[in-house]
């Protein structure tokens, strides 16, 4: 076996990760990709993508996944293609971090095939969006061929900037994708449109899209039966609440509906109970919050609830309602800032530090030690928040006066620390943005869902995401090649 796999390396000339090596083969339909719609199709010698790869620190959980198949070569659940984590990817590159082309890669090598034009030249990501663009809107297609299209649809406004070649055609592309989304004949091609919707509508945002998509998701959160339907519907109406045309008090009747979905543990939604929903109800909560005024004083009710949610048994709905509340109390402080007024909820401190540390000492021994280890993480980041009137992600560690190290230290007392501070970071290229608010880490973290691996090219050219993340401070580092010179 060893001898087949270095004949057929050294045959193609590429190299095949431990990860790679690991999965099984997909099976190979007659869908016919181009180098540009498979992050795999890198040319013979060459690395997959030159690209930057998106980065963020600290080092982001991994989520469990659901139970495999027990078919070698079968494809992947919807659930195990569609999962979120609170936690930001770390900056360190490993083979299982999040934020790389790992989901792209499994949803394409389920699609992925053969064809006439692999090896044109000519062809073109442009020139194949177009093509399933005209796909999309084909519904005589049957469900196979629907999935293919949407999968290969997905990977390429992800990885590209495709304004100019979706443009026009947006005010079509959008009502099918929620076609789809609603009458898709599958888990699979209902989760890819509501992916694809998603990062359309950030790649075309629009003023006009917002009362149908407002409608047609939350009743598709309702009624559908699956419940990761049911949470990617929840994502979807966050990004159609900012970019499909809604204004401020849309994004507040978005917000009430995202805490009945909180208070009543999904109940309201047919989903009782659910931790995928009630997870996304949070997350979605906080990211559409981040881009409204004055959230410290709409934030008494919804306060209320993520404190209750603490004493949930899942980490990922106890992490997420513990940001929420961070942002809410960063949001305190500003407002006392500005105006000199507290708001109500600020008499909630103490009472959300002192359950949080019993959360952090006393971890369910049902979880397993990572998790423990990570919502710890996550807990201790938030009440050094809440203590300090910081943002996430701050170190209070440091280097004293006998360190011997170079940096500036003349300020200090004797026996005082210079506190190592911010230490999540997005990283693109050779530009490092500090994430020093909730607010900004909250919008890293659906980002880095929407985009995946095409975070990096976003971040530079898409208009929307660069104003997502204007407040972050931009560190410029050397590159390699300077490094040398």
């Amino acid at each position: 076996m060893h001898d087949l796999r270095k004949k057929a390396l050294g045959e193609s000339r590429k190299t095949v990760s431990r990860k790679a090596r690991s999965k099984p083969q997909a099976p190979r339909s007659t869908a016919t990709l181009s180098p540009d719609e498979s992050p795999n199709n890198s040319q013979p010698g060459s690395r997959a993508s030159s690209r930057p790869s998106s980065q963020i620190s600290p080092q982001r959980r991994s989520q469990p996944s659901s139970q495999p198949s027990s078919r070698p070569g079968s494809r992947p659940s919807s659930r195990q293609r569609f999962r979120y984590s609170s936690r930001p990817v770390s900056r360190y590159a490993t083979e299982d971090e999040a934020g790389s082309d790992s989901e792209d890669d499994m949803t394409m090598s389920e699609y992925s095939g053969s064809g006439d034009d692999v090896d044109d030249p000519a062809s073109t990501w442009a020139s194949h969006l177009l093509q399933r663009i005209s796909e999309l809107l084909d519904r005589k297609r049957n469900m196979q061929e629907r999935e293919e299209t949407l999968a290969s649809y997905l990977h390429l406004v992800r990885h590209h900037f495709a304004e100019n070649q979706i443009g026009r055609s947006s005010s079509d592309v959008i009502p099918a994708l929620l076609r789809s989304a609603r009458e898709g004949a599958s888990e699979d091609e209902r989760l890819l449109a509501l992916k694809a919707l998603m990062v359309t509508l950030l790649t075309c945002p629009s003023d006009k899209h917002f009362e149908y998509l407002f409608s047609g998701l939350k009743k598709l959160c309702q009624d559908a039966e699956e419940e990761d339907v049911k949470a990617a519907a929840i994502y979807a109406l966050m990004i159609a609440a900012r970019y499909g045309g809604g204004g401020d008090g849309d994004a507040e009747e978005l917000l009430e509906f995202l805490v009945e979905i909180v208070e009543t543990d999904g109940d309201c939604v047919n989903a009782s109970d659910s931790v995928a929903v009630v997870t996304a109800a949070l997350r979605a909560w906080g990211f559409v919050a981040s881009f409204l005024d004055d959230m410290a004083d709409r934030g008494e009710q919804a306060m209320d609830a993520f404190i209750e949610q603490l004493d949930s048994t899942e980490a990922d709905v106890q992490s997420s309602a513990g940001t929420n509340i961070a942002f809410l109390f960063e949001a305190g402080r500003e407002q006392e800032e500005e105006t000199g007024d507290k708001p109500d909820f600020q008499h909630s401190m103490h009472k959300v530090m002192t359950r949080m540390g019993e959360i952090v000492r006393d971890s369910s021994k049902s979880v397993s030690k990572k998790t423990r280890k990570e919502l710890r993480s996550d807990f201790n980041s938030i009440i050094t928040s809440l203590e300090r009137g910081v943002g996430p992600g701050y170190s209070t560690a440091g280097w004293n006066l006998d360190a011997g190290n170079a940096t500036d230290r003349s300020h200090l007392q004797e026996g005082e620390l210079l506190e190592f501070g911010y230490r999540e970071t997005l990283r693109v290229g050779n530009q490092i943005r500090q994430i020093d608010t909730w607010v900004l880490h909250v919008r890293v973290a659906i980002l880095r869902m929407v985009f995946g691996g095409g975070l990096a090219t976003h971040s530079v050219e898409n208009p929307a995401v660069r104003d997502m993340l204007k407040t972050a401070r931009v560190r410029v580092v050397p590159t390699g090649v300077e490094r040398k010179s």
